[in-house]
Parts: structure tokens; sequence; C-alpha cells
């Protein structure tokens, strides 16, 4: 199986499972919508939304793993 990672783009998580998108938005991260989500990795998304990035992380991992 397949660990999101913070090199990962928000784009390619949503590859994976488009359900992610929840967990996203969960935090308050709308850039799921936005076109630079095809370039931005989790990292510089967290850090441009002040997001704690471990904490999001493990949230999609554990997502992941709970749709499989």
């Amino acid at each position: 199986m397949k660990k999101i990672t913070k090199n990962m783009t928000v784009a390619k998580v949503l590859e994976l499972d488009k359900s992610l998108a929840d967990v996203f938005m969960g935090f308050g991260m709308f850039c799921i919508f936005c076109h630079l989500s095809e370039e931005e990795t989790i990292e510089q998304a967290c850090k441009a939304h002040e997001v704690d990035m471990d904490l999001l992380l493990q949230k999609l991992n554990e997502e992941l793993v709970a749709k499989n």
C-alpha cells in the first residue's frame, strides 16, 4: 500500500482516493480546488495554510488505510 508523504502533491494524493478531499477540507485546506494543487506539495500547502503537517499526514494515511 502506498503511504502519503510530505513530498507528494495535493493532486497526487487525491488521485489515490478522491474522498481524501474531506480530510483536507476538515483542516480548512480548500486548496484541493486550486490549480496549484497540481504542483504544491503537502509540505508547501501546510505551510501556506498554517496546518500541522504531521497531523494531516497521519489523518490522510489513516483514512487511506481504512478505505483499503
